[in-house]
């Protein structure tokens, strides 16, 4: 039976990053990823938490013990000439699954978006990820079904960015 006392939302602080990284390991054993994990508290420390935080966590907690988190950051759309929200990971662990603690992450995160001046809340979700699927369309999400993310990453990424472009760079100073 599940336990009926309610789930807080906090933000995470830096003495939270093991329980970050616990949900973010978590959340890769149910994705099958689990092997691409390289994420350590040392890293999350500085990336979350450091002179430029990257992205914010939102904690759920139900009295002293983490039930899952809500990982987002801001985006922005050129179209609205808006600030967004882009969840990059929602996780609930599973002893707290079917308890409206997934809703209630994504609500506070709809309300932190509108908070923020944002126009949109975005998220991806797994194609075979179903029971993940039906709950966002539950909540009014729709599938963007023309998108097709793409991504750059390891020795691509470092060759892109080491690439001489064909097209001429054109300086900010003044012609002579």
């Amino acid at each position: 039976m599940p336990d009926a006392s309610p789930f807080t939302l906090r933000p995470a602080t830096s003495d939270d990053v093991p329980v970050i990284l616990a949900c973010i390991r978590g959340l890769a054993e149910y994705e099958k990823l689990a092997h691409e994990v390289v994420a350590t508290e040392e890293l999350l420390r500085e990336t979350l938490f450091g002179v430029r935080p990257a992205a914010e966590v939102i904690l759920a907690m139900r009295d002293d013990e983490a039930a899952g988190f809500a990982l987002f950051f801001h985006n922005y759309s050129t179209f609205l000439a808006r600030p967004g929200v882009y969840l990059e990971d929602l996780f609930v662990f599973p002893r707290f699954r079917g308890q409206g603690l997934g809703r209630q992450l994504l609500t506070e995160l709809a309300r932190i978006t509108i908070a923020r001046g944002g126009g949109r809340l975005e998220w991806s979700v797994l194609d075979w990820n179903v029971d993940a699927i039906r709950f966002y369309q539950s909540v009014g999400a729709q599938a963007m079904s023309d998108w097709t993310v793409n991504r750059v990453t390891g020795d691509a990424l470092r060759a892109l960015a080491a690439a001489t472009g064909t097209s001429e760079t054109r300086s900010s100073q003044p012609r002579r």
